[in-house]
């Protein structure tokens, strides 16, 4: 269910609206989850199944983790964490497996090739795994002492409002459960923050539904065998308007998801913070998709950095690139994705390897020039590599490449496509620079002119909103 659909308001509406009742109030908890379910299960209820299968099983084990035989908490961890690696990797590796290695006339390989892929698993099975890891470890054992319930219903039940919360299933952001969790107690409307809610909920349609909608009729020419036609200076628009329309997509959706979380009384992380901004590839994963940067330092690269100690620095640089060239294979089963991730491993590697270097440019280049030159070189770098998680293949992202560098006289440039990129693009810039002048000690914009802002964002909304369109992290 998409959140810019009928269907979604509607559901958003009666469950709010039943939410707050007093009737309901020792309810809260079961209405929330009876309407994640109808959320994921709206366009494909099949998938249904394969969500509940996952509560139960995280449910189940993380239960035995903290309240099971101590002799058996490793097993139980273990257990829980290769059962949700192993849906993971069968639910969206199927198919390569079967191309690389079976034959599509076999019944298995046939079968292997057709495994579909439920939106949202990547994002439901993370949540899972910390769950699990964050128990083992005993991480705020004191917030789980209380809520991991001593009666196994009621954690199931807890269970399936963490992993299942409907504005955060399907795209994140990847939450701990040793925050959400201790959130889970009765709600009252009068403790509602109302307008940090609806800020964030009218931003994330306006960059969705406006900004992302808009350019994604322009960089549909970015596909195969659309872009062969195109010249360079179209060919590095289209992957500038990539730039802005994935950020505002996810971007957008992470804002709304926020937003609706607050109206239930749920605080969910910060998943963007202005990333464009960046001066440095590193800065950069601090910066975006925030969620899932701390995750896999957690859970992958510490753990990698830890065991390979001996090595030194190289340690470090090993841990990065396995790090990010497994962040490549979670975001698609293709040569393609694990090219993107190995590009920000050597990327993050050359700037940690380069620390001296840096420092001592740092000290003979004026503050600001440096800065600026930084923060473009880490934009081009992070474009650069948008040409491999745009295309569908590595064969179509290098002839991408190979287009840019030689279409220059191809033709002319396309007028309009490059013209509605920049239009749309113009917000999210000026978003990025306003935020920038801010962080350096620039006026914040008076608070009497806010809602003038927002109101133009929310006018944009439904005078000039895009064709709707799945958001891009579905697919993941």
């Amino acid at each position: 269910m998409l959140f810019n659909s009928f269907p979604f308001i509607f559901l958003f509406l009666i469950t709010f609206g039943l939410y707050y009742l007093p009737v309901f109030s020792r309810f809260q908890v079961h209405l929330l989850v009876a309407a994640s379910f109808v959320f994921y299960a709206w366009y494909q209820p099949e998938w249904l199944l394969l969500l509940l299968f996952s509560i139960t099983i995280n449910a189940y084990t993380s239960y035995q983790v903290y309240y099971g035989l101590v002799e058996k908490r490793k097993f139980n961890a273990t257990l829980g964490v290769v059962i949700n690696i192993a849906t993971l990797v069968f639910f969206k590796y199927s198919p390569v497996f079967s191309k690389t290695f079976l034959s599509p006339d076999n019944s298995i390989g046939s079968f292997l090739l057709h495994v579909p892929l439920p939106i949202g698993i990547s994002f439901f099975t993370f949540h899972g795994i910390s769950m699990l890891l964050d128990l083992y470890l005993g991480k705020n054992i004191e917030a789980n002492k209380e809520f991991i319930p001593k009666l196994f219903t009621r954690h199931w039940l807890y269970t399936s409002l963490y992993i299942s919360f409907f504005p955060q299933l399907v795209c994140g952001p990847i939450t701990k459960s040793y925050n959400f969790m201790p959130q889970i107690v009765r709600k009252s409307i009068n403790n509602i923050n109302w307008e940090p809610a609806f800020k964030h909920i009218i931003m994330g349609y306006f960059l969705k539904m406006v900004i992302a909608d808009n350019i994604k009729d322009q960089t549909f020419w970015a596909a195969f065998p659309f872009f062969e036609y195109q010249t360079s200076w179209t060919l590095f628009a289209l992957i500038f308007g990539y730039a802005i329309q994935i950020f505002a997509d996810f971007a957008g959706y992470s804002f709304i998801a926020l937003g609706i979380a607050m109206l239930f009384g749920y605080n969910l992380p910060l998943n963007f913070n202005y990333p464009y901004i960046s001066a440095s590839i590193s800065e950069f994963w601090q910066r975006w998709h925030i969620s899932l940067s701390v995750w896999l330092y957690e859970y992958l690269f510490d753990p990698i950095v830890v065991f390979a100690r001996d090595w030194g620095k190289w340690a470090i640089v090993f841990g990065l690139m396995v790090t990010f060239a497994v962040s490549g294979m979670w975001h698609g089963a293709g040569l393609n994705f694990l090219t993107w991730g190995i590009i920000h491993g050597i990327g993050l590697s050359l700037y940690f390897l380069t620390t001296r270097l840096r420092r001592k440019l740092s000290k003979v280049i004026p503050k600001l020039i440096y800065n600026s030159f930084a923060i473009l070189l880490t934009f081009i770098f992070v474009c650069f590599s948008y040409i491999f998680f745009r295309a569908a293949t590595f064969t179509q992202a290098i002839l991408y490449l190979h287009d840019m560098a030689t279409h220059w006289h191809r033709g002319v440039p396309s007028p309009a496509i490059i013209l509605n990129i920049f239009m749309y693009s113009a917000p999210v810039v000026l978003f990025h620079f306003y935020y920038l002048y801010k962080e350096n000690g620039g006026r914040r914009l008076p608070k009497s002119v806010q809602p003038l802002v927002y109101g133009l964002m929310l006018f944009a909304i439904f005078v000039n909103s895009g064709s709707a369109g799945e958001f891009i992290y579905f697919q993941f």
